[in-house]
């Protein structure tokens, strides 16, 4: 049995350096190439959004310098009511909600706005007749106080979101408003959302949307939620300034900013072929010619994912639906007639396919593929410069976002790459329009469900429960590159065996569903 086993391992042994040299390396050395200009484009990338904000900072002025905007006055004529004030609709999709719908049509119900001036609408969409009774009670409980608030409901959910608030703009009394502002059902605005925002809609017409920055009430829940933030400010800090400041276009956040009617009518109203209903608003209004305004300083509270399966999801719907939408859009934009063509080249090639496509895959095959393999096939050269010296630039540019975090900054990397494997295999469904494209997961919200977990915790059987945490996929890489660092521990020469058993730690560790808030079983 030794002898046959020895032989056959003689025999894979042969046939891989028999292989190896004339088929295996120039395959691998064209990968290599590729990553590496994938990681340029996407330093370019950050390095010009990090040389904008820089000069945004230093130079540009206040939006309420850039832009026309004065303060909402009070009318002190008694006959003329509140003319000054426009009619406002603020839209709450929710489903099954149970944790947060209180907060968030408390905090809607708050809103420094006159009372004849504002109408709060309730879309549920919950499919649990308790919750829904319970969501019922609260609008009546805040309408029995005077609030002009009105509890919608479907029959189906066709459309999810973007169903839901279509629908809902069908409304008489929808169509008599000239702003509609929309919060997801864990969002809470300060009371002076309003008065802060709507005077940029009236003073300057052709801006058709005001987005707000997300503030993370749990951020510090645990790790999870540590990176989230990381990544999201970021985002907000860095990615929608410079969109606001230099092309007045990003990309709409889905909640925690107010629309102009007339600009979501002329763009053709609310979609559901995507999975992102708010980018795509947002392109088409963009293709239209209208202007969006970012305001960094005008924050809403809200809650982020803590369980690693809900945040799966919601990372899942975030990187197919661009892909998705890009594939569908792509001509429309590249046609279109209406817009400058610097500013049709920032849409498609920054905000779509650097962003959205590229630093995805990038970030994926490049440190959790093509580099372990090079460990194994030694006639392939990566240079320094693209394995270490750039994306230590890159990561350093993203850490600007969350100073506070900046310890924490070679885990973020570890867990980004392990993230990268689902979002890369999110992106390539969306641009092939695979079975899961239009998958919609309402992300969950815990609220105070752990402080309560006596009375909240569902029931689950061992196999659903073990099915949500044990992801196969990710240890399979964790064990394929546990085999890359013991090879180049043993016979490399780059010492990347450090950075292999810190990312196959990650991987183990995400594999087994170690990683978030845990919610127990009854």
């Amino acid at each position: 049995m030794a002898e046959i086993t020895g032989y056959g391992g003689e025999q894979i042994s042969f046939l891989w350096e028999t292989v190896r040299a004339p088929v295996i390396a120039p395959l691998l050395r064209i990968c290599v190439y590729i990553c590496l200009a994938m990681s340029i484009m996407v330093f370019i990338e950050r390095l010009y959004m990090g040389i904008v904000i820089i000069l945004v900072k230093l130079f540009w002025k206040k939006p309420e310098k850039r832009y026309n905007w004065e303060p909402m006055r009070e009318d002190v004529d008694v006959e003329s009511g509140n003319s000054n004030f426009p009619a406002v609709l603020v839209q709450i999709p929710m489903y099954n909600e149970k944790e947060v719908y209180k907060i968030s049509i408390g905090a809607a119900c708050n809103l420094s706005w006159p009372a004849d001036k504002l109408v709060i609408q309730v879309l549920d969409d919950s499919t649990d007749a308790h919750i829904k009774d319970l969501v019922e009670k609260e609008c009546l409980r805040w309408g029995s106080k005077g609030v002009n608030i009105r509890y919608q409901i479907r029959e189906t959910r066709g459309g999810y979101k973007a169903g839901a608030l279509k629908e809902g703009l069908k409304h008489d009394y929808a169509k008599a408003c000239d702003f509609v502002v929309i919060f997801d059902a864990d969002f809470r605005p300060e009371p002076d959302f309003l008065r802060r925002a709507v005077p940029f809609l009236i003073h300057n017409p052709d801006i058709a949307l005001v987005q707000g920055r997300w503030r993370f009430v749990n951020a510090n829940e645990c790790m999870l939620t540590r990176m989230q933030e990381m990544s999201l400010d970021y985002h907000f800090k860095v990615e929608q300034e410079v969109g606001s400041a230099t092309h007045a276009f990003f990309g709409f956040n889905g909640t925690g900013g107010i629309w102009r009617l007339a600009a979501i009518n002329e763009a053709g109203g609310w979609k559901d072929r995507t999975t992102v209903e708010d980018m795509d608003l947002a392109v088409r209004a963009g293709l239209k010619g209208w202007k969006f305004l970012y305001l960094g300083d005008l924050q809403v509270k809200s809650e982020l994912p803590s369980t690693f399966k809900a945040f799966r999801f919601q990372q899942h719907r975030w990187s197919c639906g661009p892909a998705n939408l890009f594939r569908k859009m792509v001509n429309e934009i590249a046609t279109n007639k209406k817009v400058s063509l610097y500013k049709k080249f920032y849409v498609i090639y920054s905000f779509f396919f650097v962003r959205k496509l590229i630093a995805h895959m990038f970030t994926f095959f490049f440190y959790c593929v093509v580099l372990p393999l090079t460990i194994l096939v030694p006639e392939v050269y990566v240079p320094k410069w693209g394995a270490i010296y750039i994306p230590c630039i890159i990561t350093a540019l993203n850490s600007v976002g969350t100073p506070r975090s900046f310890h924490l900054l070679f885990c973020w990397i570890l867990f980004e790459n392990v993230m990268s494997f689902q979002r890369t295999k999110a992106t390539f469904i969306g641009l092939l329009e695979a079975k899961r494209a239009n998958e919609w997961v309402v992300t969950e919200k815990l609220g105070d469900a752990l402080k309560n977990k006596t009375k909240t915790a569902s029931k689950k059987s061992l196999s659903k429960f073990l099915g949500d945490r044990i992801l196969i996929q990710e240890l399979g890489f964790a064990v394929f590159l546990f085999f890359c660092g013991c090879y180049d521990f043993l016979y490399g020469r780059n010492n990347y065996f450090i950075y292999l058993f810190l990312q196959v730690i990650t991987f183990t560790i995400a594999g087994f569903g170690f990683i978030g808030t845990f919610v127990p079983m009854s």
